[in-house]
């Protein structure tokens, strides 16, 4: 039989074993939980300023080398609602801002073709502006993610049309982080609209319909003739001056893609 005395000590050892475990414990938790927040923290915050600002930057490069001033795109609307309806879904093929019909006309002052000049690969070469979102920002080839959308960019899609041309000009950007350019695309509604400017000339292009949601492979939406391949009523029959912007959906997924589109209304040189 043990002494009570030894009994007594051992259970004193092991309760003290214990509190330095979960101690312990307890640590390596805070350490982690402050790690996380750190990467949170990185992620919503810092690759936010930091692309914010190397955007602007280059919006403003573009303007010097193209020797014009801003044309005012940022600072309208500033993301109010505004009381035109949403066209998500409405079927056949709209009139354009020249009351002629998307697809059988080129728009006032396209004639001649849009820009021409293939840009480098993940070279910014032009800058959307969207009143309604007070956004302007950059356009450079390609989608790569290291490249151009964790810039703070907007990417063109390679393969689709450049600005003016017929057929689609697709371009995406981030929802949320590295800028976040198309966080609020949501709020864009039928008849706002889209400016594109590059060295040639400012293409003005009217918001006509949104796709808020579909599969992320439904290459469908940037096809020349932007129609949903997993939901066929939305989109366009016929060949016209498009413009689609996308994004993930919902916000902080990549699990689905929204898709905004426009028409080509008018054109102005430099």
């Amino acid at each position: 039989m043990r002494a009570p005395g030894v009994v007594h000590h051992g259970t004193r050892r092991r309760r003290a074993a214990y509190r330095r475990a979960v101690w312990s414990g307890a640590e390596v938790l805070v350490t982690v939980g402050v790690v996380l927040l750190l990467l949170v923290a990185h992620q919503l915050w810092w690759t936010n300023r930091q692309a914010r600002h190397g955007a602007e930057r280059k919006v403003q490069a573009l303007e010097r080398e193209w020797g014009t001033p801003a044309t005012g795109s940022s600072g309208s609307g500033g993301g109010a609602e505004s009381g035109a309806g949403a066209a998500a879904g409405s079927g056949g093929d709209a009139k354009d801002g020249t009351g002629r019909t998307a697809g059988r006309h080129s728009p006032s002052g396209s004639a001649g073709g849009g820009d021409r000049k293939q840009p480098r690969w993940s070279q910014a070469y032009a800058v959307l502006g969207i009143p309604r979102l007070s956004l302007r920002v950059p356009v450079a080839e390609g989608v790569s993610k290291a490249n151009v959308l964790n810039k703070g960019y907007v990417g063109h899609y390679k393969g689709t049309q450049q600005p003016g041309q017929a057929g689609n000009f697709a371009l995406a950007g981030h929802r949320n982080t590295h800028g976040e350019p198309f966080r609020y695309l949501p709020r864009l509604r039928r008849g706002d609209t889209i400016t594109v400017e590059t060295k040639a000339a400012v293409y003005t292009y009217t918001v006509d319909r949104t796709l808020s949601q579909t599969s992320a492979r439904d290459v469908g939406v940037i096809r020349p003739v932007p129609r949903s391949t997993v939901r066929p009523s939305y989109g366009y029959t016929r060949p016209g001056y498009y413009i689609t912007l996308t994004t993930c959906t919902p916000e902080y997924t990549s699990r689905y893609r929204m898709a905004v589109w426009g028409k080509l209304t008018s054109m102005r040189p430099r």
